[in-house]
Parts: C-alpha cells; structure tokens; sequence
C-alpha cells in the first residue's frame, strides 16, 4: 500500500477513534502533500507526489518540529515543545525505520565505492546515490559531514 493510501486509511482511523491530535497531525501532512501536488499540477505534472517525495516531505516535516521543540525548550514553553515531540511520533509512524550511525557509515561508504568518489568533488554523486536508495531512512544533514570526512 502507498504511503498516501497509509496517510489517509490513518485519518480516518482516527476520525473514528475521535483522536484529535492525531487527527489534526494527519491533516498537516495531507495539507503538505495537496500543496506539494498543486506546486507539481504548475510544473505540469498531474500525478501530484510519488511516495518518495511524501517521504522528502515527511522527513522535512520532522525536522522541522524538532527544530520548534528545541526553540520552544529554550523559551521555556515546555507545553509546546510536548506537542511539536507527540507530532514528531505521529508522522515518524509512517517514515521508515532510520538507519543507525553504523548502518549509516555502511552505506554510506558501499556509495562511495559504488559511484568511485575520490574527492571532495565527487560529494555531490555520493549524496544523489544515498538519496536514491535512502531517502526517508536517513538524516542527510548528518551523512554530509560523514561523507566529508571519508572523502577529504
């Protein structure tokens, strides 16, 4: 089953189970997904979103709830930083299990070789590589300075 058949199957669920806060999470995404479609339906594509760019979304979506629960933390807004982190677990429910640092390095290191990046230059194929076969299971913002450091 594709993800927005997960998504959506989730949000009536939860309509059902008359669970608000997953029911307002689950329309965020929707809302994320729809805009994402009619910036595409303008490209003129009207498929709307794959799968993989509901995880690009999805991931995108995550990262920035942990950025407002971090600034809500600082300013004392503890409330608020609760809510941005039951967020968080409610989309993570439909992101694919994240790769550990070990895992991460693995591949990370199998990309490398497998497009024969030698320098620094060569930063950008490895990254396109991990994002085609990772996308979602992954934190590319933490493989960049791993890639980095094996390629410097």
């Amino acid at each position: 089953m594709d993800l927005r058949h997960r998504i959506a199957d989730a949000l009536k669920e939860a309509m059902r189970a008359k669970d608000t806060e997953r029911l307002s999470t689950l329309r965020l995404i929707n809302a994320a997904i729809k805009d994402r479609d009619i910036a595409l339906r303008g490209d003129g594509n009207d498929d709307g979103a794959t799968n993989d760019e509901v995880l690009a979304i999805l991931g995108k979506m995550v990262k920035q709830r942990h950025e407002s629960a971090k600034v809500y933390e600082e300013g004392a807004r503890l409330e608020l930083a609760e809510k941005e982190l039951s967020e968080i677990k409610i989309i993570e429910d439909f992101l694919p299990k994240q790769l550990s640092e070990d895992e991460a390095a693995e591949a990370v290191k199998a990309a490398i070789a497998k497009v024969g990046a030698e320098s620094i230059r060569d930063m950008g194929k490895v990254m396109g590589e991990l994002k085609a076969n990772y996308m979602g299971r992954m934190d590319f913002g933490k493989v960049g300075p791993m890639v980095k450091d094996l390629l410097g």
